[in-house]
């Protein structure tokens, strides 16, 4: 086997070891907050915001940080920080007795962690060109198998060993990842720091923006589509209590709409993203684009749960080749000594819409109700595919090729 193809299979069952991880802990914040003596729903809700937006916003700040470290002393390097530094971060909340503390570890993790950006990157610069849409489709795929299976796996852990136990676990899972990754992933990039300082090498590279329209475009597009799904997200779960008209068996399908949804996007990241260099990655993405909108817009009008699950898994396959189109025409189009810097950007904008979407979304179903999320959801996602088909037609981004900078 390649030096590069074991590497990056390696990659790929550390990501997704640590995106289930990740997910094994995430959804029992609010109850581990409850346990803490949150009790009346206002606390639990700002603190559960707060522990949210804390981490989200911080891994915004912090993203291009480490994508410019990566760029001056290697991409492996920051992958294993990310993955060491989360196992300690999310073992220390397992000794938090005030929410205060959780809030504080949250923001804490998302300035040191940020796996997803930090596989990216190192897939993208060990992989040959013909390959790169391919193999960050797989890696999409590993991120959506791990969000699907972390949650069944916490309530797992949190049914039979505690809340607690939880965080010990995730802990586990990312040092195992870690392990994986020191022990059989290597590359050939030849890191060259742009100063003597490490301050000054952390200092986010923004040019990248700058020297090309297409990547401005396509960082638009990262924010659109990470804004638009997390406008919804965080009122799905009520949407479906609102269908159902009973709390009985809400979480179980919850779980199981949203796990629908992901698997559907795993295994079209796989496929898109081995078809999309054929057919062209910006092509790829507008037909993406599209059908995401097309399977968005009447979910608004849905009167039971199961026309509900059958539009997510149309809607996750869409957005499962969205991001595998989109990193690919990051790869083609960045400078491979800036590779760091752009995906670092590219998280970091991400991030910011992850953070902004759930505030929208909660405005609009205060204002509108609940079907109101999805009908803008449909709209933001389709203007955006406007524009990217407008941007591949007036060339600034790549339609049917693979490569090639505007």
């Amino acid at each position: 086997m390649n030096d590069w193809k074991r590497s990056f299979n390696a990659i790929w069952i550390a990501e997704f070891i640590a995106i289930a991880g990740f997910s094994t802990t995430t959804p029992i914040i609010p109850l581990h907050l409850r346990s803490l003596g949150l009790t009346d729903a206002a606390s639990l809700n700002f603190w559960t915001g707060v522990t949210q937006t804390g981490a989200s916003l911080s891994m915004a700040i912090f993203a291009p940080i480490w994508g410019s470290l990566a760029d001056s002393y290697g991409r492996r390097l920051m992958l294993l920080r990310a993955m060491f530094g989360g196992a300690i971060l999310i073992g220390l909340m397992t000794l938090t007795t005030a929410p205060w503390q959780v809030a504080l570890l949250r923001t804490l993790q998302g300035c040191v962690t940020g796996t997803v950006a930090a596989a990216t990157v190192l897939t993208a610069s060990i992989t040959p060109a013909k390959e790169v849409g391919y193999r960050l489709g797989l890696m999409q795929m590993a991120i959506y198998l791990g969000n699907s299976i972390g949650p069944l796996f916490g309530g797992v852990v949190a049914d039979t060993l505690g809340l607690r136990a939880n965080f010990l676990a995730t802990s586990a899972l990312l040092l195992s990842a870690a392990i994986i990754v020191m022990r059989f992933v290597s590359e050939d990039f030849v890191p060259s720091p742009r100063t003597s300082s490490v301050l000054r090498n952390a200092i986010p590279d923004f040019s990248p923006l700058f020297r090309s329209r297409a990547l401005a475009s396509l960082m638009g597009v990262v924010f659109s589509v990470q804004f638009a799904s997390m406008v919804v997200m965080p009122m799905l779960p009520l949407f479906i209590l609102q269908l159902t008209g009973s709390d009985q068996g809400v979480g179980s399908l919850s779980g199981a709409i949203i796990a629908a949804g992901s698997l559907a996007g795993a295994i079209a990241a796989g496929v898109i993203g081995k078809v999309s260099g054929r057919f062209g990655y910006g092509k790829t993405l507008v037909l993406c684009m599209a059908g995401a909108t097309l399977f968005y817009l009447p979910q608004g009008f849905v009167t039971a749960p199961w026309q509900l699950l059958l539009l997510r898994l149309g809607s996750g396959i869409f957005l499962g080749g969205t991001m595998p189109s989109v990193n690919a025409l990051i790869a083609t189009l960045a400078d491979k000594d800036k590779q760091g810097a752009t995906y670092g950007l590219s998280s970091s904008i991400s991030n910011a819409g992850a953070a902004l979407g759930p505030a929208m979304g909660a405005t609009l179903a205060t204002a509108a109700g609940y079907h109101s999320v999805f009908f803008a959801t449909s709209a933001i996602l389709g203007a955006v595919g406007i524009t990217v088909a407008g941007s591949i037609w007036r060339r600034h981004i790549p339609g049917t090729d693979t490569g090639g900078a505007a």
